[in-house]
C-alpha cells in the first residue's frame, strides 16, 4: 500500500455482501486521496528544489570548490545531511507509522517532501531545464501506466512490497556511494535498477487496497 498521511484511516470499501460496484467506488475514492497527497507532496518537493538551486539558500547547501579540471559544485555539510535525511524519514514512516498520530504522520510527510526537495536540488545544478522536464514527464507517464496496470490486474502484487522496499534502501545507498566514485557504469546500473524498483512499487500500490 502506498504511504499517504491518511492511509491508516482507510477501511476496505466493502465487506461480505457488498456488490462489485460499491467496492470499485470505494477503491476509486481511496486512490484519489492517495494521488492527491502524492501530487501535493510533489509540488512541495519541486518548489523547495527550485528555491535551493536558484536563491540565496544555495550557499547553505552547495559550495564552489577548485578541482584539477576547474570549478566544481560540492555539497556542504548541510547539503550532505539533506541527501541522507530522506532515508531516515523512510525508515521512520515505514516502521513507526502505526505508532504515530495522524497529525504526526502528516507533519512527517510534508517535512519529508521538503527535505526531498533540498536533496534533489543538485539535479537542477547539474542538468539543463529541458532534461529535467523531459525526465519528469517520462517518469510521470511510466508511473501512471504502471499504476493503471496495478489497479486493473487481478494479481496480488503486495507480496513484493518488502523486497521492493529493501531494494529502495539499496538504491539510496548506491546513489550516495556513487557521489564519491563517479562511476558511469554504476550510474547506469543505478538508473536501470531504479526504474524496475519504482515501476514495481507503482504497480503494487493499487492492488494493495483491494
Amino acid at each position: 500500500m502506498a504511504f499517504s498521511p491518511d492511509f491508516r484511516t482507510m477501511t476496505r470499501p466493502a465487506g461480505a455482501g457488498t456488490d462489485a460496484g460499491a467496492i470499485d467506488q470505494g477503491l476509486r475514492a481511496y486512490m484519489l486521496r492517495v494521488y492527491n497527497w502524492m501530487a501535493s507532496g510533489l509540488v512541495l518537493t519541486g518548489t523547495v528544489a527550485y528555491l535551493v538551486a536558484n536563491t540565496s539558500l544555495r550557499a547553505a547547501f552547495f559550495a564552489a570548490v577548485m578541482t584539477p579540471s576547474g570549478v566544481a559544485v560540492r555539497p556542504t555539510g548541510l547539503g550532505m545531511l539533506a541527501m541522507i535525511a530522506p532515508l531516515g524519514f523512510v525508515l521512520v514512516m515505514s516502521l513507526g507509522v502505526n505508532r504515530l498520530s495522524r497529525q504526526a504522520v502528516q507533519a512527517l510527510f510534508w517535512l519529508f517532501c521538503a527535505v526531498m526537495g533540498a536533496s534533489l536540488s543538485s539535479i537542477l545544478l547539474t542538468f539543463t531545464g529541458v532534461s529535467v522536464v523531459r525526465v519528469f514527464f517520462v517518469t510521470a507517464g511510466t508511473f501512471s501506466a504502471m499504476s493503471i496496470w496495478g489497479y486493473v490486474t487481478r494479481t496480488d502484487l503486495t507480496r513484493f512490497g518488502s523486497f521492493l522496499l529493501m531494494g529502495l534502501f539499496g538504491l539510496v545507498i548506491a546513489g550516495l556511494v556513487n557521489m564519491f566514485l563517479h562511476s558511469s557504469a554504476l550510474y547506469m546500473l543505478y538508473s536501470v535498477v531504479g526504474v524496475f524498483i519504482f515501476v514495481g512499487l507503482a504497480a503494487s500500490t493499487p492492488s494493495a487496497s483491494r
